[in-house]
């Protein structure tokens, strides 16, 4: 195998992607030691807009420039957050997934000054957090708090809770790991009170199509559970076609003897209702988990509560 003297690894400009970006030259350093790697950072589109993301691109906002910079050949490997990439469209021609570096944690967890957990916040209490489906869960299991849209990476987000726009913060396990900022976690919510994103705590290293030498390099960084469960919940979501105001929340889980289950939720944004869905695979590949899953939740009437919300 012929492996590249230098791979240049784009990604988000935010000290969290930079952090994603360092773990994957770790990574590569230690099966490639003689390998160089440069960073090139861009700003993206979900970076410079505060706003509500479904008056720019959704998702996609934040992938987009990323996406560019590989095509373009100013780069030649992406690293973006799973839960950051839109399942609802291929990825941009020319471009493949070589790799999906094993999970991290995919909980949420609660920020609040005082140290109090999500039961014991008062109502009124203001939590910060642009997620549909944060909100949507919070509104069914917590009515009494009050969601405010709060958006930036986890560091900004931080400085505004402390400057008072929210009360407390629901935030990433993953990404406050990743910035070295665990101490701030007041309650990690488990994942029957907050199921997590499609995605959550995966990072994936995206090349161009005929690049084999670097798809050969890094593809060995990839953990076999994570491109099972990845593959069935990204499957779930294209077949579910749900858009940035679709409160969709799932996860699939590898176990030791291999087996792979999925499960999925749909809300409607005030939580009232909730179409949940769980399956395991048995014989059926990943893909065809994610697609069962998603018929089941469409049966339930999914499409119906999805095409109903704005965006």
């Amino acid at each position: 195998m012929t492996v590249p003297e230098l791979i240049r690894i784009v990604s988000r400009s935010s000290p969290m992607a930079l952090a994603q970006v360092e773990r994957v030259r770790t990574e590569l350093a230690a099966r490639h030691p003689g390998v160089r790697t440069e960073v090139v950072p861009v700003t993206t589109t979900g970076d410079r807009w505060m706003g509500d993301l479904s008056q720019v691109e959704g998702k996609g906002a934040f992938t987009k420039e990323v996406d560019a910079a590989l095509l373009a050949g100013e780069a030649d490997l992406a690293v973006h957050c799973v839960k950051d990439v839109p399942a609802d469209r291929p990825l941009p021609a020319g471009t493949v997934f070589a790799a999906f570096l094993a999970r991290d944690d995919i909980r949420d967890a609660l920020v609040h000054p005082g140290g109090l957990g999500l039961d014991a916040l008062p109502a009124g209490t203001r939590i910060g957090t642009s997620s549909v489906r944060r909100t949507a869960q919070l509104a069914a299991s917590h009515p009494h708090l009050e969601c405010v849209p709060i958006r930036g990476n986890a560091n900004r987000r931080m400085e505004k809770l402390h400057a008072g726009e929210a009360d407390a913060l629901l935030l990433a396990v993953s990404g406050l790991e990743r910035i070295g900022r665990r101490d701030v976690i007041s309650q990690v919510l488990p994942v029957e009170t907050m199921c997590p994103p499609i995605g959550a705590g995966v990072l994936a290293l995206q090349c161009r199509e005929g690049d084999t030498a670097v798809i050969d390099a890094v593809g060995p960084l990839g953990d076999p559970a994570a491109h099972r469960e990845t593959t069935a919940e990204r499957m779930l979501l294209h077949v579910l076609q749900g858009h940035c105001n679709s409160p969709i929340a799932g996860y699939a889980r590898s176990e030791r003897n291999g087996d792979l289950s999925l499960r999925a939720k749909v809300f409607t944004p005030d939580g009232k209702t909730v179409l949940n869905a769980h399956e395991w695979a048995g014989p059926l590949d990943p893909a065809t988990l994610g697609t069962s899953v998603a018929v089941a939740l469409l049966r339930q009437g999914a499409r119906e509560l999805i095409d109903g919300i704005a965006h």
